[in-house]
């Protein structure tokens, strides 16, 4: 989340968008392709985890095993003094995250991985939308005709009234919206403090956010499901460290489409990992969905603002 603002109240940046990003389109989509593969891999590790523990706490020992990359976090965080005002900005971050997280684990029990990839590209619609009611951003017509067609791939991958409804279409739903609402928590955060700070910060909130939900469902999990959940955790922090990398070289307009592949790969995953039937309606929506989002991103880009993140940023 390397976003900087100039005053906490704003979403503006303070740079134009070609001071910020080399022209690099090829290394920046390079990039994004693997950090598709890295965050398909997590949910991969995460449906192949089940229901053999409960949702609470697989997100719980996710979280837990990963502070280990929290170490060099720590001087920075303790460096920054933060004011009231940040912490219980921080607190409020890490309760929102902690239920789109325990929301998200309980889906990928429930539903096949290409709905759960499909339905996560909402995250950054809600962000738009968040901006726009919450922040008083701008949202032209254009930009608006976007977010409508977004909300109708969603209709789309579910199909109501043609299809039942499962529990965790709407757990998707809703952590797709608890998702946004910490990024644009965030948003208010990054012009004050550093990013190691800020994803610090999150690695702490939530763990100690989901210990509670945990206990009370606690099954003593086996050594191979710590180390899956483990493994969930080294490939998170991958799949965000190269998205860094491919922000670094190239601006999001480049990189954002690509993220489409993950429904791809996810797809393919499902079908010859998971024996998950390939649903073309779930791809048409996602498409519908993930070319919203691009549409959005190149408005912003036009415009020389920057409000949409990609999906991964709202994680």
């Amino acid at each position: 989340m390397q976003l900087h603002l100039a005053k906490p109240r704003t979403i503006c940046n303070r740079y134009p968008m070609e001071h910020r990003t080399p022209d690099r389109p090829v290394t920046g989509i390079i990039w994004m392709i693997i950090t598709g593969l890295m965050f398909v891999a997590v949910t991969a590790l995460v449906k192949h985890v089940g229901n053999a523990l409960p949702a609470a706490q697989s997100a719980f020992l996710r979280y837990l095993l990963g502070l280990v990359f929290l170490v060099p976090m720590i001087k920075p965080i303790l460096a920054a003094h933060l004011t009231g005002r940040q912490v219980k900005l921080f607190a409020l971050r890490g309760v929102v995250h902690t239920l789109a997280v325990i929301l998200w684990f309980f889906a990928m029990t429930r539903i096949p991985l290409a709905e759960v990839t499909a339905m996560n590209y909402l995250n950054p619609v809600y962000v738009t939308l968040g901006a726009a009611l919450f922040l008083r951003e701008p949202l032209p017509p254009r930009r608006m005709a976007a977010v409508v067609a977004a909300l109708v791939g969603a209709l789309i991958i579910l199909r109501p009234g043609a299809r039942e409804i499962d529990a965790g279409h709407i757990a998707m739903l809703f952590t797709a919206l608890f998702f946004a609402m910490g990024y644009l928590t965030a948003k208010q955060l990054s012009g004050e403090v550093s990013p190691a700070v800020i994803v610090g910060m999150l690695s702490i909130t939530v763990t100690i956010g989901l210990a509670p939900f945990a206990f009370a469902v606690w099954v003593t999990p086996t050594l191979d499901q710590l180390g899956w959940l483990f493994l969930v955790a080294c490939f998170a922090t991958a799949g965000h460290y190269s998205m860094t990398l491919a922000f670094a070289a190239a601006p999001l307009t480049v990189t954002q489409p690509v993220t489409f592949l993950q429904l791809v790969w996810a797809v393919l995953l499902g079908a010859f990992v998971f024996g998950e039937a390939v649903d073309g309606w779930v791809i048409f929506g996602g498409a519908v969905i993930m070319a919203s989002v691009s549409f959005i991103t190149w408005r912003e880009a036009v415009a020389r603002r920057q409000i949409t993140p990609t999906v991964a940023q709202t994680k």
